[in-house]
């Protein structure tokens, strides 16, 4: 599953964005900065689970574990014709995004709803709980 694709570096772009590396529990993150993209984008109202009411279901249970997905958002491949949106530059050329980056506002709420429909019946059966990509199972 690639998450990049490399379009080399004598592509005349319309958009691009620069590179962030962020680090994350010790290991590097490439990022792109979509705070513009995101600014031109309809945000999605999908509801993402108040804390305080899943605390509220797990204070009676008698087991709790937890399991997250790993690089949630990047499970979420990216239409063809938003790649253009999500390129990004960096020393060794230009990318653009195969699947959904870390960063673009509507990326939780999306994951959410997904995890929510492969779920449903788990949820309506009172044992497990979602937040974005952590599954929690009482």
């Amino acid at each position: 599953m690639d998450v990049l694709r490399n379009i080399g570096h004598n592509e005349i772009v319309e958009i691009i964005t620069p590179v962030l590396i962020t680090w994350h529990y010790g290991k590097s993150r490439l990022c792109g900065d979509f705070i513009a993209l995101n600014n031109y984008k309809k945000t999605d109202r999908y509801p993402i689970p108040r804390i305080s009411h899943a605390l509220d279901k797990l204070a009676k249970a008698k087991y709790i574990t937890k399991m997250g997905c790993i690089k949630g958002s990047h499970q979420n491949g990216v239409k063809p014709n938003s790649m253009k949106l999500l390129r990004i530059i960096g020393h060794m050329g230009i990318y653009e995004y195969t699947r959904m980056p870390f960063g673009i506002k509507n990326a939780p709420p999306h994951f959410q709803r997904i995890m929510d429909i492969i779920t449903q019946e788990e949820i309506l059966e009172g044992w497990i709980l979602l937040y974005i990509d952590y599954i929690i199972i009482y």
